[in-house]
C-alpha cells in the first residue's frame, strides 16, 4: 500500500466520498466493491435524474420520434446492494482539505478519508448578441437533452453551432427525422482535434450525401428572434440561417472551480500524477475533469470519452486500495453518426504519415495513422474488426508496416491475434 495512506482501507471508518454520479464516479464506486472494499461510500450528485448514460442523447434520443427513456449507469438495485449513500439533486459548494470534509450546499458537511473528484465538464457557452433567446440549446444533460427533443416534432430548419462528435451526431439524428440541418465550424475541417485530415475530408462528403448543410470556416456572429424565440443565426460571414431551433456543441470546459478554490493544482483540468491522484494524497481526479500525463500521448492531456472516465475509475479505485501502478490504458474513442460508426484507436498527431485501407467510397474503410514508423493510431468506418486489431496491436505496444496496412490481402486481424 502507498506509504502515504495512514489508514486501512478497509476499516470501517473509511470512507470513500464521490462527487460527481456520472460515468467515472459510478465506475469507480463499482470498481470499489468489485476489488474487496467494504468501507463507506457516498456519491454525491448535482442532477435529480437518477444516473444515466450520455452517449446516447444525442444520438439514438433525438432520432427517435417518441420521447425515450434515458438508459440508466446501473440498475437502481445496485446503489442499495453495495451499500452506497446515493444522494441526488446535492451540489458540493467546499473541499476543506486539512480537515477532509466537504460542504454541501445545505451548509452540511461530508467527512471523507478519500475524496474522488468526478465533476465532468460543462458546456463551453456563446456570448453573442441574442444567445439568451428561447430555442438556442446546449445538449450535455439529460435535461438539455429533454428540451431540444420536445422541440424537434414541429421544426422545420435547425442549425448547428459546431462540428465535433456531438454537433455531427446530432445533426444526422435530425436528418433522419427530415429536419433540414446547417452545421457552422469556425474551423477548416471537422472534428479537428480528434481526426486525421484524411477522415475530416470524408465526414465532410458523408454529411453532404445525408442532406446536411456544413459550412467550413465560417463562425456565429449573431442570433435573431421574435417574441424573445430564435428565428435565424447570423454567421461571421454576414449570412443569415433560418433557425426553429439552435444546438450549440463548440466543446467543453472541465469543472474544476472546487478543485482550485481548494488550492489544488488545475491547468486544463485537475492535474494529476500517474496513479490519477493530486498533489494531495487524500484526493484523486479521475474523466473529463482530469489532466494526466499520459503514456500514449508523451504529454499531459485530458481525455473526454466514455473508455477514459471508465478506466480511470477502474485505476483510481485500485489506486485507493494500493494496488495499482501507472495509468497507461489505450484511449480509444466512437461516434455513430446516421449509418456511420466511427472508431478510433490511439491517439492522432498533427504530423501523423496516413495510410488509407480500404475504399471510402464503400463507407467501409479505415486510415492508420503512423508516427516515427510505428503505428500511433487507426480510425475505421463501419470496419470494427479494423478497429479491435488496432486495440490489440496498440495495446502490445505491436505494429505493421504502412505497406502491410495498406495491402488488403494482409489479415490485420489474424496479425493482431498472433503472439
Amino acid at each position: 500500500m502507498d506509504d502515504r495512506m495512514n489508514f486501512s482501507t478497509n476499516a470501517p471508518a473509511h470512507h470513500v466520498v464521490v462527487v460527481g454520479n456520472g460515468q467515472a464516479g459510478i465506475q469507480l464506486i463499482d470498481s470499489l466493491r468489485t476489488e474487496g472494499y467494504s468501507g463507506r461510500v457516498t456519491l454525491l450528485g448535482e442532477e435529480t435524474h437518477f444516473p444515466y448514460q450520455r452517449p446516447p442523447l444525442s444520438k439514438d434520443y433525438m432520432a427517435a420520434g417518441s420521447t425515450p427513456e434515458a438508459l440508466p449507469l446501473r440498475a437502481e438495485k445496485f446503489f442499495p446492494e453495495n451499500d452506497v449513500d446515493s444522494r441526488l439533486g446535492v451540489r458540493v459548494t467546499a473541499i476543506d482539505r486539512a480537515a477532509r470534509t466537504v460542504t454541501l450546499d445545505d451548509g452540511s458537511t461530508v467527512a471523507y478519508s478519500t475524496l474522488v473528484l468526478a465533476t465532468g465538464a460543462a458546456n463551453r457557452s456563446l456570448s453573442v448578441p441574442g444567445s439568451t433567446l428561447a430555442g438556442v440549446h446546449g445538449l450535455r444533460t439529460l435535461a438539455d437533452a429533454e428540451a431540444v427533443h420536445a422541440r424537434l416534432g414541429d421544426v422545420g430548419a435547425v442549425v448547428v453551432i459546431g462540428a465535433g462528435f456531438i454537433g455531427l451526431e446530432f445533426a444526422a439524428a435530425a436528418r433522419q427525422r427530415g429536419i433540414a440541418v446547417t452545421v457552422l465550424e469556425f474551423a477548416d475541417r471537422p472534428m479537428g482535434r480528434t481526426l486525421s485530415p484524411a477522415l475530416s475530408r470524408y465526414f465532410v462528403g458523408a454529411h453532404e450525401r445525408m442532406g446536411v448543410t456544413l459550412r467550413l470556416g465560417e463562425g456565429i456572429a449573431s442570433f435573431t428572434g421574435n417574441a424573445g424565440r430564435v428565428t435565424s443565426v447570423e454567421s461571421t460571414t454576414g449570412t443569415s440561417y433560418p433557425a426553429d431551433l439552435v444546438l450549440v456543441g463548440i466543446g467543453v470546459v472541465p469543472r474544476t472551480d472546487l478543485a482550485a478554490a481548494s488550492g489544488l493544482a488545475v491547468e486544463n483540468g485537475i492535474t494529476v500524477d500517474s496513479s490519477l491522484r493530486t498533489a494531495d494524497p487524500n484526493v484523486f481526479a479521475i474523466g473529463d475533469c482530469a489532466n494526466y500525463p499520459s503514456h500514449h500521448a508523451g504529454t499531459r492531456t485530458r481525455l473526454e470519452s466514455v473508455q477514459n472516465a471508465t478506466d480511470q475509475a477502474r485505476h483510481a479505485a485500485k489506486a485507493i486500495l494500493g494496488r495499482s501502478g501507472s495509468y497507461a490504458q489505450l484511449p480509444w474513442f466512437w461516434s455513430q453518426q446516421g449509418a456511420l460508426k466511427l472508431q478510433i484507436a490511439g491517439l492522432v498527431q498533427s504530423g501523423d504519415t496516413t495510410v488509407l485501407r480500404g475504399d471510402p467510397a464503400t463507407d467501409k474503410f479505415s486510415v492508420f495513422s503512423f508516427r516515427g514508423g510505428r503505428l500511433a493510431a487507426v480510425e475505421s468506418v463501419n470496419k470494427p474488426g479494423d478497429h479491435m486489431a488496432a486495440r490489440r496491436l496498440l495495446d502490445q505496444g505491436r505494429s505493421v508496416s504502412p505497406e502491410q496496412a495498406a495491402d488488403l490481402g494482409f489479415d490485420v486481424k489474424s496479425y493482431s491475434k498472433a503472439q
